[in-house]
């Protein structure tokens, strides 16, 4: 069997997207199944996948450049289809997947992952040019894949609904979360949470990109409601790349800050992402949409409780571990963070279910999940 897999989204900020490819890669690289890999980069084959760069480089800066500039973004668009159909001729007789949405033109088969719908169902949330590019780009891989995978049950019928494709030819292949999240004593994570002042087991956490979709301006309001002495207790941090609309957002963090309520710590290495999750007192995640929720996973892992919203795929990760709330209902959300600060008891059974529930989740499996789809095309 041979593939062609992108691995263009393996680099700052290492999104979920990111490392789904960069664990892709690893599996199929691993797998006897696989006779000849290739792994394709930008516009050149790589023969190693490693984990993306800790900080911005002048390569990210152009592509954020590229992404708010309508005339930028044309030109992409004409160019690149062009050098890549270049660079993949004299290959038809591989399997190409895309990881991230988006597929060149190419003479052989054509496999893409839908993560979420977000460009078209969420569009407010993202700038008006890069909704627009990601539109174009997902509608062309909808008119021209010979197959399709999302990451749960939850995005395989919404796509189905939205596009029109036959459900039998998109299969849905859930993630997992890496070997590093797991559960840690105080004095594993003491070093990392010294350097940005936390306390073991005394904050709640959530951990994405900080945009509206997120809904964390309900978030800061349920944790409002709770009272003072309860919220510099157990103070909210927040890590994650600065998204798209997020001024508002950081306003009011900035604000809780100095009531002593909430940190926000920026984007934090991936080396020290697991220990922050370790030494939470609970993770929270009120998400209005989400392909996967792969943050969610990682906690469970870490042996952290969750608190999260029941939209989307959401309920099929967190299963019966988590307390849930519907991501609209300020009230509801705000007294399951009081409850589980608070609730010792719900805590450990909590993390016991969480635990077992992401052990379900595996990168073999979706290691496996996927080359049986390759298979379809061998």
């Amino acid at each position: 069997m041979n593939v062609i897999l992108s691995i263009e989204a393996v680099r700052f900020p290492l999104t979920g997207i990111g490392r789904y490819s960069y664990e892709l890669a690893k599996g199929l690289m691993a797998s006897n199944e696989i006779d000849n890999l290739r792994l394709f980069s930008g516009l050149r084959f790589s023969s190693a996948v490693s984990e993306s760069r800790e900080t911005s480089t002048q390569f990210y800066g152009l592509k954020r450049a590229v992404q708010s500039s309508r005339a930028l973004t044309a030109l992409y668009e004409a160019a690149n289809p062009a050098i890549r159909w270049l660079m993949l001729r004299g290959f038809s007789n591989h399997i190409y997947h895309s990881p991230n949405f988006f597929l060149p033109p190419f003479g052989g088969p054509r496999i893409a992952t839908f993560h979420d719908l977000s460009a078209f169902t969420w569009a407010e949330c993202y700038e008006p040019v890069k909704a627009r590019f990601l539109q174009k780009g997902l509608r062309h891989t909808l008119d021209n894949a010979n197959a399709l995978i999302t990451d749960s049950e939850f995005t395989r019928q919404e796509l189905a609904s939205f596009s029109g494709w036959p459900l039998e030819k998109i299969h849905a292949i859930p993630l997992a979360s890496s070997p590093e999240f797991y559960p840690r004593g105080e004095s594993d994570v003491l070093p990392v949470l010294k350097k940005y002042g936390l306390n073991y087991r005394g904050y709640s956490l959530y951990v994405g990109t900080i945009e509206p979709r997120k809904n964390l301006g309900r978030l800061l309001d349920a944790y409002g409601r709770m009272p003072l002495e309860l919220r510099r207790r157990w103070p909210l941090v927040l890590s994650g790349y600065k998204g798209w609309q997020s001024e508002e957002i950081h306003r009011r963090v900035s604000e809780a800050e100095r009531q002593g309520w909430a940190r926000y710590l920026g984007f934090v290495p991936a080396a020290e992402l697991p220990l922050l999750y370790a030494g939470a007192r609970v993770f929270v995640f009120p998400s209005l949409y989400e392909g996967f929720g792969l943050p969610v996973l990682e906690a469970m892992s870490s042996g952290v409780p969750v608190i999260c919203s029941n939209s989307s795929s959401l309920p099929e990760v967190a299963g019966n571990a988590a307390l849930m709330s519907e991501p609209l209902d300020v009230v509801g959300m705000s007294e399951n963070l009081a409850y589980g600060l608070q609730n010792d008891a719900w805590r450990d059974a909590a993390i016991a279910r969480g635990m077992e529930r992401a052990q379900s989740f595996s990168w073999g499996r979706c290691v496996q999940g996927t080359i049986e789809v390759y298979r379809k095309f061998d």
